[in-house]
C-alpha cells in the first residue's frame, strides 16, 4: 500500500532537490513568459502571421533537435549538459536585452534569437524531464509531473502580468534583462547539487551516439503504450496551440486590450492551472486518466469557442480560467502517463519523440492558426482550432491510455548466456534462438502470448524476430532473434530488460512444459 497523502498534489516539494530546482525554475519561467509578453507585443503590430511566428520560433528548434538531445541525455552526465545548455540560454537572453535596450531589436533579429533560445529549450527538454524520475519517489511521479506544469502555468499567471506592466512602465528590454537574470538560480541550484554516483557502464554496455538513436527509435516504434501517448499529444496539442498563438490578438482586436490586460488574461490560465493541479489527484482516481483527459479537451475547445463568440472581458476571463484547468489535467496526464512506463536506459531518447510532438505540434499549430488568421480571420481559426479539439475526444475511446500498473526496473532474471568462446563487444549480429516445447491445448495462448514477448524483444535490441514451429515435432517451437552486436544483446540482458518484459516472458512460459533453452550464434564471415 503506498504511503499516506503520497501522490497529494504537494507531496513532491518534501524533496528537497526537487523543491530547489522547482523554485529555481519557477523563477526561469516567470522571466521566459515576461520576455514572450515583450516579443509579442514588439511584433503585435505587424499582423497575425508574423506574431504568430514567436511560437514557431521558440518550437520549431524541437523538430530538428529533440531525437539528438534525446540521445546526448541518456549518454552524458545530465546536470553536467543542463549546466551548458542553460548557461548559453542565459547568455543569449543578455544580447537580446543588450540590443533592445541600444534600440537595435529588429523584428527579424528578435525571430532569430528567438529561435537560439528555442534550440535551448530542445536540448534542454529530455534532460530536464528525464532527471525528474531521479529526484522522487516513482509514488510521487505524477504530482511531480503536475507540479511541473503548475511551476510552468502560475509563472504564466504572473510572468505575462508583470511582463505587460513592465512594458507599460519601462519597455520591453526590461522584459529581456530580467529573463537573462532568471536564469541564476538553476545555475547554482545545478552547480552545487551532486546526484548519487551510478555505476560506470562497461565498455560492452555503452552505446554509441548512432546506435543509440536506433534504439530509442525502436524502443518507440515496439512500445504500444508509448505510441498511444503520442497520438493523444497529438491530437491535443495542435488545437491547443491556438490559444497561445493568438491570444494576444484577441486582447487587442477583439476585446481592445492593451499590453496589461493581455497579461492579465494569460494570467486567468495559470490561476486556472493552480485550480486543476489542485483538483487533479482527485479528479483521476473518480474517473481515471483517459476520461480526464478527454473531459480536458473538450474544455479546452469550449474555452476556445467562448473567447470565440463572446466578445466580453470577464467571460474570456472566465473561459481562460477553464482552459487552464484543461491545460494542467492534459499534460499532468499525459506526461506521468509516459514517465511511469520508461525504463531508465531509454527514458530521455522516449521523452525526446513526446517532446517532438508536443512542441512541434505547437510550433506547427501555431503557424497554421496564424496564417488561417492573417487571411480568413481570427473567429475562423480559432473555430477550427476547436473542431480539432473535439476531433480528439472522439477518438479517443479507440485510443485507451491503458491505466494498468507496470514495473520499468530493470531485472536480472533473464539467464546469463553460457558460450565457450569470448566475443568482443563490436561482434556480431548475434542470432539467439530459444526452443519452447508446448503441449497442443496451450498452442493458440501460446502463440499470442509469444506476439507480445515480440515487441519485448525488439524495443530491447531485436532488429528481426521470428517464431517457427518443428514440422518434425508439433510440440516444438523455435523463437529466433537478431541482434546487431554482442555489445547491444548484453545490454538487452542488463539493463534494458525490465519487469515489464519479465511478466510478457513469464505468461508466455507458464504455458511451456519445462524451462526455455536458449542458444547464441555469431555469423560466420570468411
Amino acid at each position: 500500500m503506498a504511503p499516506k497523502n503520497a501522490d497529494s498534489a504537494w507531496s513532491p516539494l518534501r524533496q528537497p532537490v526537487f523543491r530547489a530546482l522547482w523554485l529555481a525554475q519557477f523563477a526561469s519561467n516567470i522571466g521566459s513568459w515576461m520576455q514572450t509578453v515583450g516579443a509579442q507585443w514588439l511584433l503585435v503590430a505587424h499582423g497575425a502571421a508574423l506574431l504568430s511566428f514567436v511560437q514557431v520560433a521558440a518550437g520549431l528548434p524541437v523538430l530538428v533537435l529533440a531525437l539528438p538531445a534525446g540521445v546526448l541525455a541518456d549518454l552524458v552526465d545530465r546536470r553536467r549538459l543542463l549546466l551548458a545548455v542553460q548557461g548559453g540560454m542565459a547568455a543569449v537572453a543578455v544580447v537580446l536585452a543588450v540590443l533592445a535596450f541600444a534600440g537595435g531589436l529588429g523584428p527579424w533579429t528578435l525571430l532569430g534569437l528567438t529561435l537560439l533560445l528555442g534550440c535551448g529549450t530542445a536540448l534542454n527538454g529530455p534532460a530536464w524531464q528525464a532527471l525528474q524520475p531521479t529526484l522522487v519517489p516513482r509514488e510521487q511521479l505524477r504530482p511531480a509531473s503536475a507540479l511541473g506544469a503548475v511551476n510552468q502555468n502560475v509563472a504564466r499567471a504572473i510572468g505575462p502580468a508583470l511582463g505587460g506592466l513592465l512594458v507599460a512602465a519601462a519597455g520591453v528590454g526590461w522584459t529581456f534583462a530580467l529573463n537573462a537574470v532568471s536564469f541564476a538560480g538553476i545555475l547554482v541550484v545545478l552547480a552545487r547539487w551532486r546526484p548519487a554516483e551510478t555505476a560506470p557502464r562497461s565498455e560492452q554496455e555503452r552505446e554509441q551516439a548512432l546506435a543509440a538513436l536506433r534504439a530509442g527509435t525502436r524502443y518507440v516504434r515496439h512500445s504500444p503504450r508509448v505510441r498511444r501517448i503520442l497520438l493523444r499529444s497529438a491530437l491535443f496539442v495542435p488545437g491547443a496551440a491556438a490559444l497561445w498563438a493568438l491570444i494576444p490578438l484577441t486582447a487587442h482586436q477583439t476585446l481592445g486590450m492593451g499590453s496589461a490586460g493581455y497579461g492579465v488574461l494569460l494570467g486567468a490560465v495559470g490561476i486556472g492551472a493552480i485550480a486543476g493541479a489542485w483538483v487533479l489527484p482527485k479528479t483521476a482516481a473518480l474517473i481515471g486518466n483517459d476520461r480526464t483527459l478527454a473531459l480536458a479537451g473538450a474544455m479546452f475547445a469550449a474555452a476556445l469557442l467562448a473567447v470565440d463568440y463572446v466578445a466580453v472581458a470577464a467571460v474570456a476571463f472566465a473561459a481562460l480560467l477553464v482552459a487552464g484547468i484543461a491545460w494542467i489535467w492534459a499534460l499532468s496526464t499525459l506526461n506521468a502517463a509516459l514517465q511511469l512506463g520508461l525504463p531508465a536506459w531509454v527514458r530521455a531518447r522516449a521523452v525526446a519523440f513526446y517532446l517532438l510532438v508536443f512542441q512541434g505540434g505547437m510550433a506547427v499549430g501555431a503557424f497554421v492558426w496564424g496564417v488561417i488568421a492573417q487571411w480568413a480571420g481570427l473567429s475562423t481559426a480559432l473555430a477550427a482550432a476547436a473542431a480539432l479539439l473535439v476531433v480528439g475526444v472522439a477518438v479517443s475511446r479507440w485510443l485507451p491510455l491503458r491505466d494498468r500498473q507496470v514495473d520499468p526496473t530493470p531485472s536480472d532474471t533473464w539467464p546469463e548466456p553460457r558460450l565457450v568462446m569470448e566475443p568482443a563487444p563490436q561482434d556480431g549480429p548475434v542470432m539467439v534462438v530459444v526452443e519452447y516445447l508446448v503441449l497442443e491445448p496451450n498452442v493458440d495462448a501460446f502463440v499470442k502470448a509469444m506476439a507480445r514477448v515480440e515487441s519485448s524483444r525488439r524495443r530491447t535490441g531485436a532488429t528481426s524476430w521470428g517464431l517457427y514451429r518443428d514440422a518434425a515435432r508439433s510440440d516444438r517451437f523455435l523463437e529466433t532473434f537478431t541482434v546487431r552486436s554482442w555489445a547491444e544483446h548484453l545490454a538487452q540482458h542488463h539493463e534494458r530488460y525490465t519487469g515489464i518484459d519479465r511478466e510478457l516472458l513469464a505468461e508466455a512460459k507458464a504455458l511451456t512444459e519445462r524451462e526455455p533453452v536458449a542458444t547464441h550464434a555469431f555469423m560466420q564471415r570468411s
